[in-house]
């Protein structure tokens, strides 16, 4: 007998990830020592907050400050199987009329589900990635990222997965993953709390018509699209 079934694995590695940018095995083995082997999905959809909290709390049964009720709850769902109706990735589409012919910005969002910004930059599932003008925004592409889980730097891997983008939007980063998304040309901005990704990237176009210093300088002095905006704003 298998110690684990195929739904199960699937259930606990998207949980994992919501969860932590540690690695994912480790959560697999301590849910194992708590859940007794096999693991099952009927297991799974049994499991309540408080059985989270003693799974991932120390010795001291104080549970770290980088897991958030939000992510605990995101695992939740998907260790009861709620988040399997939800895994339909967005469409991709092409680019409105409006855009055609103009620079645009192309933009990162750590996702897990739909389009929200919900995603850790080592654990997410996937990044959107969305062009943005100050004349419209779409979703150009979706990269999944578990082809990273194997490399031998995992936020190397991610990095140069998103190397041709501008910004990168993500619930959460550690320093040293930052530093490798900085050197990959990539501004990282963390927003903590779960967004839907088009409202955040709505407010980015807003300031795009008089970019601040930050922004500017992200996108170079010399930048067309900079240049642009400059134009514009003093028509």
């Amino acid at each position: 007998m298998t110690s684990i079934s195929q739904g199960a694995a699937r259930r606990l590695s998207y949980a994992a990830r919501a969860l932590s940018e540690q690695d994912p095995a480790i959560f697999v083995v301590a849910m194992g020592s708590y859940l007794g082997l096999p693991i099952t999905e009927e297991k799974l959809k049994g499991l309540t907050v408080e059985d989270i909290h003693r799974i991932l709390s120390g010795d001291d049964g104080e549970l770290p400050e980088d897991y958030s009720r939000d992510s605990i709850k995101h695992a939740l769902q998907y260790l009861w199987g709620e988040q399997d109706a939800q895994t339909q990735l967005p469409d991709i589409e092409t680019m409105p009329l409006a855009m055609q012919g103009l620079p645009s910005l192309k933009v990162a969002v750590a996702s897990n589900t739909a389009e929200q910004l919900d995603g850790h930059f080592g654990s997410c599932l996937r990044f959107l990635i969305y062009r943005v003008n100050t004349e419209g925004l779409y979703l150009a592409d979706i990269r999944d990222t578990r082809g990273t889980q194997t490399a031998d730097d995992r936020n190397t891997a991610r990095a140069e997965l998103i190397g041709d983008c501008q910004l990168l939007y993500v619930q959460s980063i550690g320093g040293p993953a930052a530093a490798k998304v900085v050197r990959a040309g990539v501004h990282p901005i963390k927003f903590p709390k779960p967004s839907a990704a088009r409202e955040m990237l709505s407010t980015l176009q807003s300031s795009l018509a008089n970019p601040s210093p930050w922004l500017a300088k992200i996108l170079g002095k010399e930048n067309a699209l900079v240049q642009r905006f400059a134009d514009e704003a003093d028509e």
